[in-house]
């Protein structure tokens, strides 16, 4: 019987490790085609898959590019239209359906590309590797494209919780007037004396800020006429035990003064606004209030504010764990020894708080940058929906970033209705004007207006015939200037008064 020759092993092109050149060529060609999904959307499927889906993914994928760089472009060139995208709500909710709809499209993309290579046709390892590369890819894409959704969602969520839709108002002689209260209520709730009383002045064109202190114990004030509170007190604000930071209790308290407040207005608000526009004379705008525990959060989520600490300030009450002292120096702070640092009593007055307090402001108006608030963004919104209630309108926000982005090149000016030169319990209303009407005029560059003229000299004194003049002496050599006081962490006193709240350029002040 004839021998049957042994039949040849089959080639083991399949065997991993050892790939023929075929095999090597439909795994590039897999491999390129998500590439290609990558940085072209819709190419590997004009290459190898369906056209029409190709033409699509690819002019979607175009216009969205025209359209980043074009608003990149614009809003470099002008901020104007940066700062209106990320305060307009209904634009930011577009923006973030879209960013879904691309993460959601690029990902199946990526699928139909690795099903367009043929993966069933692969060399086992070449298959697990294109499962991973295509995994990678699309999940990186997609993933990157969601999270950009979800800071979007972010920033509109921000926009429409903090700021409401009122009306919008124009500048009062070029200067939009922001009052800025501060307390231990939380947004949104207003039942607490405040703590702080300011008055941001800020120019309409470049931004310059004069901040305006209202001293919390200040009495018998009047309120602007033709409001509530002023036919309610047309002598002022004169009650017994009754101060500026009483007048929203007290208003709370006869809500039945403000009939035409509208619906969700309240009135210890609208009471203290007029009390405020009364004493200085300045129509406010808008104002806001400032949770100061939660302005611990804000401080934290720009990574702490840099701040000259002239003297040892406390932290706390000495029978509390935590208590310790801030020491003197240069320091960033983090939002607790911040918070403190604005709010210490022990060896100091309300005058030189409010001295430090204006520190504060300006050293955060001038340290939060636009980078900043980019990367610790989120922390910032959420900081900032748990610290502030604000009637700003929702129209308005671009305008006021805008103008914070001038202030920082500009100096802030402040200037405190505070003893020597008001009594707070009597004030001089004529003269109380007439400081802030003059700090705001050297802000703008502008003379103030002259004091009134002093009264004629008795006759007795005309009898007496002209005054001699002097006689020169030698000017005595000067004597080396003397370190200026520091009490309670202010430089000044209660006697001279505290640089901080009468400034021309805070920043030097502090």
């Amino acid at each position: 019987m004839p021998s049957v020759p042994p039949s040849r092993p089959a080639p083991r092109s399949g065997t991993p490790g050892v790939p023929d050149r075929a095999a090597r060529v439909r795994f590039r060609r897999a491999i390129s085609l998500m590439v290609m999904t990558l940085l072209v959307p819709g190419s590997a499927q004009m290459v190898a898959g369906n056209r029409r889906l190709g033409r699509l993914a690819m002019r979607t994928w175009l216009a969205v590019l025209v359209l980043a760089v074009g608003a990149l472009v614009l809003s470099v060139v002008w901020h104007a239209f940066a700062f209106w995208a990320v305060s307009n709500p209904l634009l930011l909710g577009l923006l973030r359906l879209v960013l879904m709809a691309l993460a959601v499209g690029w990902a199946l993309l990526f699928v139909d590309a690795w099903r367009l290579g043929q993966p069933l046709t692969l060399l086992q390892n070449h298959r697990l590797a294109v499962v991973g590369v295509n995994g990678l890819l699309s999940f990186s894409v997609a993933g990157t494209l969601l999270f950009g959704a979800h800071l979007v969602g972010v920033q509109r969520d921000f926009i429409v919780t903090m700021f409401g839709d009122g009306e919008a108002t124009s500048a009062n002689d070029g200067r939009y007037n922001v009052l800025l209260l501060g307390g231990d209520a939380g947004a949104g709730r207003w039942g607490m004396r405040p703590d702080s009383l300011n008055v941001a002045s800020i120019d309409a064109k470049t931004g310059r800020t004069v901040l305006v202190g209202l001293p919390r114990n200040m009495a018998n004030f009047p309120f602007k006429e033709g409001t509530p509170m002023a036919e309610a007190f047309p002598e002022g604000f004169d009650c017994e035990g009754c101060y500026l930071n009483g007048v929203s209790t007290w208003a709370q308290d006869n809500p039945e003064l403000f009939p035409d407040l509208d619906k969700g207005e309240d009135p210890g608000i609208a009471a203290t606004v007029s009390a405020v526009e009364g004493i200085t004379g300045l129509d406010v705008n808008y104002w806001a209030m400032v949770n100061l525990q939660g302005f611990k959060s804000l401080v934290d989520a720009t990574g702490g504010v840099t701040l000259n600490v002239r003297d040892r300030i406390p932290v706390g009450l000495p029978h509390e764990s935590y208590f310790h002292y801030i020491e003197p120096g240069v320091k960033k702070l983090d939002g607790e020894d911040t918070l403190w640092f604005a709010r210490a009593r022990h060896g100091s007055d309300d005058y030189s708080r409010m001295a430090r307090q204006k520190c504060v402001m300006g050293a955060m108006l001038q340290q939060i940058s636009p980078e900043q608030a980019l990367v610790n963004f989120e922390k910032i919104a959420k900081a900032g929906t748990d610290m502030v209630s604000t009637n700003v309108p929702t129209s308005e926000v671009d305008r006021f970033l805008a103008l914070a982005l001038k202030a920082r090149s500009e100096k802030i000016s402040s200037v405190s209705l505070v003893p020597p030169l008001i009594n707070t319990g009597a004030p001089d209303i004529d003269l109380v004007r007439r400081t802030v009407a003059d700090a705001i005029a050297k802000a703008e560059g502008r003379d103030p207006e002259p004091a009134p003229t002093p009264e004629e000299k008795p006759e007795a004194a005309l009898a007496a015939g002209p005054e001699q003049p002097e006689q020169e002496t030698a000017p005595a050599p000067a004597a080396p200037p003397a370190p200026a006081p520091v009490t309670g962490g202010s430089v000044g006193s209660l006697s001279t008064g505290y640089a901080a709240n009468q400034a021309e350029d805070l920043g030097s002040a502090c």
